[in-house]
């Protein structure tokens, strides 16, 4: 499984997904993080705003496709 450099705190279990590559499919086991405990270790760690910490995951982290395995990024309260 692949992981998101530095934010294991926010690691808040696995997930299932299904690929499918030349004509065929399978499932694989990717991390789920949580994207607001993300956002508040940038602020911490970094001092960045609540803003800043939000747009940097959307542009790079969640746009960072790494392949089979690229961990999945949940907003617990953006729903």
């Amino acid at each position: 499984m692949l992981k998101a450099d530095g934010f294991d705190e926010a690691i808040i279990g696995q997930a299932y997904v299904w690929v499918v590559q030349d004509g065929g499919g399978s499932q694989h086991n990717v991390l789920v993080y949580d994207a607001e405990k993300m956002r508040s270790i940038l602020m911490k760690r970094d001092g960045m705003s609540a803003e800043e910490a939000r747009e940097y995951i959307e542009f790079n982290v969640e746009g960072a496709y790494m392949g089979v395995g690229t961990p999945v990024y949940v907003w617990t309260e953006d729903y």
